[in-house]
């Protein structure tokens, strides 16, 4: 009898923490500070009350990404993409491969890279690698943080009590 208490206790403190933490979410504000300047432009009224929240946020720039992606290759801004203009990109990353500059691309040219990284990774000089050497090979990735930063909640400079309401 006492673990069936015991048990109808533990729903009991559950569910009523479960809805202190659902109604404490439920009251954070979400929107977007409106700046100062924009509070004074609307109204005296709303100057004053310099925390108010607006609903919508703020306009993008009326470029669109693809707009800026076709300007970008737009070299001679002449409103049209040609051949070279689109393949300019390419023809400088050839150009850095192609070391010797004879328009074409050997073997060598192209793994340069791949081959000076054997060749550090090479310590004795063997010509081989054993698995300390090789695992010097190993790309370095910078690691990525596992969740992103919080942002804070702005909360209005009126409330003197914290913020809470009711």
């Amino acid at each position: 009898m006492g673990r069936y208490l015991a048990g109808v206790a533990s729903a009991l403190l559950l569910v009523t923490a479960g809805f202190f933490l659902w109604s404490g979410l439920a009251r954070r504000e979400v929107g977007v500070p409106m700046p100062a300047a924009a509070l004074a432009a609307l109204a005296p009224a709303a100057a004053a009350k310099q925390g108010a929240f607006v609903a919508e946020p703020p306009e993008a720039s009326e470029k669109t990404r693809e707009q800026k992606r076709f300007d970008r290759y737009d070299r001679n801004r002449d409103g049209k993409v040609d051949r070279d203009e689109y393949l300019l990109s390419r023809h400088k990353a050839f150009a850095k491969l192609d070391t010797n500059g004879d328009g074409k691309l050997s073997f060598e040219e192209y793994s340069a890279k791949a081959i000076g990284k054997f060749d550090k990774a090479d310590a004795d000089r063997s010509g081989t690698l054993d698995a300390a050497e090789f695992a010097t090979t190993r790309v370095q990735r910078k690691p990525r943080p596992k969740c992103p930063p919080a942002q804070q909640a702005v909360r209005p400079a009126s409330d003197g009590d914290g913020g809470d309401e009711g």
